[in-house]
């Protein structure tokens, strides 16, 4: 997943909104730098001066979307009984890694913990174990990007598990296709495994497997991923928001015309976050079933939420690895990802029809303020805040969990909450013509477009211990072409 590359829309002004990994511009297309595309990153933003009410963005002229606060999204994925019995991540450390961070994070987590009477969090530590990152230069769109990154990261880990301590990663080295930028990542994140600093790591980033030029340059990266399985390190990452599609170079404007998927979530011990379209009233309560996350076909939302009626890939990643082969633990809906490792495992809040609510205030292209976003890189740090409940309700890391979770979907534990309609199908515009590339449905079993489905925390967390101490952690999995050859 490419940053920055986005436009945002200023609710004030109407300025058309664009993809993700927020690059703030007044007007017009974002600019690209790095490589970074603008569809992938999972962060799209509109942004106002002044905080809004769900009323008040239903309102707004120029978006008429609902934006969500941290108090709705608890009491959406059923945390409140958590939190009622101290079951709020207290004890424990998520660990989000970003390249560049941001300059004003404290300040900006205090605001928004301010605005929404969330505590601040028992710590908040920056590191740079790969290298010092370069100045903080507000006319580099990549590391504003990166900033509001960051931003949404820290802010949702924060709402999701309020008393979990939070430990930003950041890293020297844009993350750009193929391996630009991942050793760096891989050996921040090995630092943190190897000194016991966090219990879950959040990652939304990745790039398209089509990107990578061999399996062996691929293998070099993921060292840090087998050293946490060793250590009890639980490691989420995004899907993307291109559907089924996604870029297959690092310009961010040559989407693919074949399903594809990204990593490191499509990597057999990472697990796999997609996204999902949430209908909440003003308490947090559902007004209707989550959906798959896929604001592609509605070209009337387009008109106010990306301002084009141009069809937009905005949707949740999900389908089939070309890389690794089926896991141990999906050897039960083998029926469903036949040879291969099959993405998502789960879904949370993603939509940009059903933002959340962010605030930055670090120099760039717009102003200091509220801004709404979506795109997975919502719903990979809000599982994450999750994990943390959960290493906190077990007094311990649980590590690679995925064997849990496909034991309790097919347990049937009511933790795990089938996405039964949506799909990841996206269409766009690419030489001039435009071009669909048909994704999955989602169902109540097992599919590429939602995955498991997703949480009611107050039942998924103490589940997911149980399960942990019943299946255990192993992994098996292999490689569907031989070391070289991709």
């Amino acid at each position: 997943m490419r940053v920055p590359g986005t436009a945002l829309v200023s609710l004030l002004s109407a300025v058309a909104l664009a993809a993700a990994m927020a690059i703030a511009v007044t007007s017009g297309p974002a600019s690209r730098e790095g490589g970074r595309r603008t569809q992938q990153l999972g962060e799209r933003r509109s942004q106002t001066t002044t905080y809004h009410t769900e009323q008040q963005c239903l309102g707004t002229p120029s978006v008429r979307l609902p934006c969500y606060d941290p108090a709705q999204i608890e009491t959406a994925y059923g945390e409140l009984p958590l939190f009622a019995r101290g079951i709020d991540g207290r004890g424990e450390t998520i660990v989000i890694v970003d390249s560049f961070g941001s300059p004003t994070i404290r300040r900006d987590l205090a605001v928004f913990d301010s605005q929404f009477l969330l505590p601040a969090p028992p710590s908040l530590r920056i590191i740079q174990p790969a290298g010092a990152i370069p100045t903080y230069n507000p006319k580099t769109t990549t590391m504003v990007g990166w900033a509001g990154e960051t931003t949404l990261d820290v802010e949702w880990a924060h709402a999701a598990a309020p008393g979990a301590s939070l430990l930003i990663v950041e890293t020297p080295v844009s993350e750009t296709e193929g391996t630009i930028g991942f050793p760096e990542i891989m050996a921040a994140e090995n630092y943190v495994i190897r000194h016991h600093l966090g219990e879950v790591i959040s990652q939304s980033f990745g790039a398209n497997e089509k990107t990578f030029s061999s399996l062996s340059r691929l293998e070099s990266l993921r060292s840090a991923f087998v050293a946490a399985e060793a250590a009890h390190v639980t490691v989420v990452a995004s899907t993307g928001d291109t559907g089924v599609s996604d870029d297959t170079t690092a310009t961010g404007k040559n989407l693919s015309l074949t399903q594809t998927v990204t990593w490191p979530a499509s990597d057999p011990l990472v697990t796999a976050v997609g996204g999902t379209q949430l209908s909440l009233n003003a308490a947090g309560e559902r007004t209707a079933p989550d959906v798959v996350w896929n604001d592609s076909y509605d070209r009337a939302a387009n008109d106010f939420v990306f301002g084009t009626s141009e069809p937009h890939p905005n949707a949740s990643g999900g389908g089939l690895s070309s890389i690794f082969s089926r896991p141990s633990y999906q050897r039960g809906v083998a029926g469903v990802v036949g040879d291969h490792r099959g993405t998502p495992d789960v879904s949370m809040s993603a939509a940009c029809s059903g933002l959340v609510d962010t605030y930055q205030s670090f120099a760039g292209p717009t102003p200091p303020g509220w801004y709404y976003v979506c795109g997975t890189s919502e719903s990979a740090p809000l599982f994450a805040g999750i994990v943390a409940l959960a290493d906190q309700e077990a007094h311990h890391g649980l590590g690679c969990i995925n064997p849990a979770l496909y034991a309790m979907k097919q347990a049937r534990d009511p933790g795990v909450v089938p996405v039964r309609k949506g799909d990841n199908t996206v269409s766009f515009r690419k030489g001039g013509k435009e071009h669909t590339v048909v994704g999955y449905r989602a169902s109540a079993s097992y599919n590429l477009a939602s995955g498991l489905g997703t949480v009611d925390a107050s039942q998924f967390v103490p589940e997911l211990v149980r399960t942990v101490a019943s299946v255990g952690t192993s992994v098996t999995y292999g490689f569907l072409a031989p070391s070289g050859q991709l």
